[in-house]
């Protein structure tokens, strides 16, 4: 099975969803040309599932951190803006 790295542009906002192929493995966030993107490892061919998305700003608090898990931290304006990427996870796991 083949797997191919995608681009998925993310809101700058507090929690959003992305469909992404199931199985896919996220490899990093960071800022291309001004826009936030996430960027995947993934089966093309697998059906979509959604999956969840928290942003944090240093020094603000998160709530339920238990549920989530850190995916990245990307800067905005020169690093004057610094937020952290994380994804719920479902107990258990």
């Amino acid at each position: 099975m083949s797997k191919t790295v995608y681009k998925y542009p993310i809101p700058v906002e507090g929690e959003f969803e992305l469909g992404l192929p199931q199985g896919a493995r996220v490899l990093s966030v960071q800022v291309q040309a001004g826009m936030v993107c996430l960027w995947a490892l993934v089966d093309p061919k697998a059906p979509l599932a959604p999956r969840r998305f928290r942003l944090a700003g240093t020094g603000h608090p998160i709530e339920n951190a238990e549920s989530l898990s850190f995916v990245d931290t990307f800067q905005l304006h020169g690093g004057a803006l610094v937020f952290h990427v994380f994804e719920y996870v479902e107990e258990g796991q």
